[in-house]
C-alpha cells in the first residue's frame, strides 16, 4: 500500500542517540557512509530487533546488490537509481533519462530472483545534484533520528529513503505506529512529501513478535 501525504518544520532532537546521527550526516553525503559510521553494533542490534525472517533481511540484501550491479548497465552515467528493498518490496527512486530506460530499469530489477513486487518511483529528467542527494541524506537521518526519539514505536521497523525531498517509509507496522511514524517525517524540516508504503500487521501479531510474549507462553 502506498500512501502520499505532505507537510513542514521538524521538532529539535533531545536524546544524544538522535544528535549522534544527526551529526554523522553532516560529516557525509551518502547513505551508505551513514550507516558505516552508526556502527557494526548497532547495525547487528538493527537486525536482531527487525520484524522481517532472516530470510527476508537476506534475500533484500541480495536483491538491492544484485539491481546495484545491474541497473548502470542500462542508464549509464546518464541516470541516477537508488533501489531499496523491504519484506522483498523493491522501492526504485531517482532519475533516468528516458520513459524506455524507465521500463527497462523495471523489468531488469522485476527478473531478479525474490522479487515480489515492484514500485517504481523513478522520474524522467536529468539526474539529481551532489547537493540534492546531501539534502536528502540529510533529512533521511533527521527522520531515522526522530523515530528513534520517538519511544512509543520501533524505530528499526522503519526503512526510510529521500529523494528530492520526498520521504518513503517502509517497514512491517501496525496502522498506529505507521500513523505515528507519517507524522513524524512529515515535521521533519526539508520534507517535501511523505509516501507510506508499509506493510502493515495487526496490533495482535505485534503482540506475538515481542520477546516478552514468547516467555509467557513457556
Amino acid at each position: 500500500m502506498i500512501n502520499k501525504d505532505a507537510g513542514p518544520g521538524w521538532s529539535r532532537m533531545q536524546r544524544p542517540l538522535a544528535a549522534a546521527l544527526l551529526c554523522g550526516a553532516m560529516l557525509t553525503t551518502l547513505s551508505g557512509c551513514v550507516e558505516m559510521i552508526i556502527g557494526g553494533a548497532v547495525m547487528s542490534t538493527v537486525a536482531a530487533s527487525d520484524r522481517r525472517t532472516l530470510g527476508a533481511q537476506t534475500e533484500d540484501k541480495a536483491i538491492a546488490v544484485k539491481g546495484e550491479v545491474r541497473i548502470p548497465k542500462i542508464v549509464g552515467e546518464d541516470g541516477h537509481v537508488n533501489i531499496a528493498s523491504f519484506n522483498r518490496r523493491v522501492l526504485l527512486t531517482g532519475e533516468v533519462p528516458s520513459e524506455a530506460s524507465k521500463a527497462a530499469v523495471e523489468r531488469e530489477v522485476r527478473a531478479i530472483d525474490g522479487v515480489r513486487n515492484i514500485a517504481n518511483e523513478l522520474q524522467v529528467g536529468p539526474a539529481s545534484t551532489y547537493t540534492s542527494r546531501s539534502s536528502d541524506t540529510l533529512i533521511t537521518t533527521k527522520v531515522k533520528a526522530s523515530l528513534v526519539d520517538m519511544k512509543t514505536i520501533s524505530a528499526n521497523s522503519f526503512k526510510v529513503v529521500t529523494e528530492r525531498g520526498t520521504v518513503y517509509m517502509m517497514g512491517r507496522v501496525t496502522q498506529r505506529e505507521g500513523g505515528i511514524g507519517g507524522d513524524i517525517a512529515r515535521g521533519v524540516s526539508g520534507v517535501q512529501q511523505v509516501v507510506k508504503m508499509f506493510d502493515y500487521i495487526t496490533e495482535d501479531e505485534l503482540r506475538q513478535m515481542r520477546p516478552d510474549s514468547a516467555s509467557a507462553e513457556k
